[in-house]
């Protein structure tokens, strides 16, 4: 079953574990939670916000290493 978490904000949330596939993160403010792996073809995310240091979460799936 899919999710609508659209607008919420996750505030420095530990999201290790979190699963997002089929959810509508659509605007929902990422910027300070960590330890999140999202799969960008698997989750809706327009207008979503991350901090540039979270980027990595969203690259996992291929293999991109960001240091």
């Amino acid at each position: 079953m899919a999710t609508d978490l659209t607008a919420a904000q996750f505030t420095n949330c530990d999201l290790y574990r979190a699963e997002f596939e089929k959810a509508n993160a659509s605007k929902v403010d990422f910027r300070t939670s960590y330890n999140y792996t999202i799969d960008p073809t698997k989750t809706k995310l327009k207008k979503a916000q991350f901090a540039l240091e979270g980027v990595k979460g969203l690259l996992y799936k291929y293999g991109i290493v960001v240091e």
